[in-house]
């Protein structure tokens, strides 16, 4: 994401070796007018990429063509414009997107919804700069800076037939691949402090919230991690926000890692583990017990094992530990005491 839109130089957030070579692409793609290819699952931040390219040679306009959201028999008219008359309802004459566009950059967003007839006469644009408005007997000009983007591969739909071979070589010139967000966590950390900085509030995460976030595979990527955000800030007042105030998606998420970690750590069944962790043991076993198996372990030892375990895996974070166990800070507290582990 960028830092700010309205700036003349735009910067990605986030400093993995992922986001330093769009960085670098950014930088070189500024300095020139080839068109480009971005490619990325939904919500990687296509359209943020292409307008920091404008950004560094802002000369004309940005326009963004949005393929998915155009169909049926008006896309040409919204692509290309039309002139007075050119059909049942066109009182007035229009100046399409492609026109709009002359002198700027294009953004033509999932190019790959593109019908197969316009990808045809947006390759005419391309090479000869000029189009026919819909109904006009003679030709206009418009030339502009190409920015495709897609989430689908086209090199597999130019072999399935639904994309032009000669528009994809004609887009390919230089691509930028978008990593999704699982894949670059180590910028999750940055993306929420400038989220964050958005509100204008003085809101921070608590040490769990964080640490879910960043175990978390967002795949609504960026737009995802957005959003959640705006929706912790809308629910709560602040200045701290809590495991309570994440979205549903992520309290699914924290009951499936809690469920998860629970059976592995004490190597049993849930239900199992439910009954040792944050159960209060006896003060003092009966004398007449039965002796047990030596292949059943008492449940204390399960619990006390439970514990070692959390603390392991949270790096000796005694609050995330607690959470993940499903017991209270006073109650682990109490029971490193007990198990002498403090």
């Amino acid at each position: 994401m960028i830092a700010n839109s309205s700036e003349a130089r735009h910067v990605l957030v986030g400093q993995s070796p992922r986001t330093r070579q769009v960085l670098h692409l950014i930088e070189k793609l500024g300095k020139c007018r080839w068109p480009a290819l971005l490619l990325g699952e939904t919500g990687t931040g296509k359209e943020v990429v292409a307008r920091a390219i404008h950004s560094l040679s802002p000369a004309g306009p940005f326009v963004t063509i949005d393929c998915s959201s155009m169909v049926g028999p008006l896309m040409e008219s919204e692509l290309f414009g039309h002139v007075k008359g050119a059909f049942t309802g066109a009182a007035t004459a229009k100046i399409g997107l492609i026109e709009t566009a002359n002198g700027g950059t294009a953004l033509f967003d999932e190019i790959g919804e593109l019908p197969l007839d316009l990808q045809a006469k947006l390759l005419r644009v391309l090479q000869e700069k000029e189009f026919r408005p819909v109904g006009a007997t003679g030709t206009r000009r418009s030339d502009f800076r190409i920015i495709a983007a897609t989430n689908r591969d086209l090199a597999k739909e130019v072999e399935k037939g639904t994309f032009r071979r000669d528009l994809f070589f004609r887009l390919n010139v230089v691509n930028i691949r978008l990593s999704p967000l699982r894949d670059r966590r180590e910028d999750i950390p940055a993306l929420i402090n400038h989220f964050l900085a958005r509100v204008g509030a003085n809101y921070s995460l608590t040490a769990e919230v964080m640490e879910l976030m960043l175990t978390y595979d967002w795949p609504g990527n960026v737009r995802e991690l957005e959003n959640c955000i705006q929706h912790m800030v809308a629910i709560n007042s602040g200045p701290l926000l809590h495991v309570a105030d994440l979205p549903s998606n992520l309290q699914n998420h924290l009951l499936q890692r809690r469920s998860q970690y629970m059976k592995a750590a004490a190597g049993a069944e849930p239900s199992a583990i439910s009954v040792a962790v944050g159960a209060e043991p006896d003060a003092s076993p009966p004398t007449s017990a039965p002796r047990l198996d030596p292949g059943v372990i008492p449940l204390a030892e399960l619990e006390r094992r439970a514990i070692m375990n959390a603390l392991d895996y949270t790096k000796g974070d005694r609050a995330i530990a607690a959470h993940l166990l499903g017991i209270g800070r006073t109650t682990l507290y109490r029971k490193l005491k007990e198990y002498q582990l403090a």
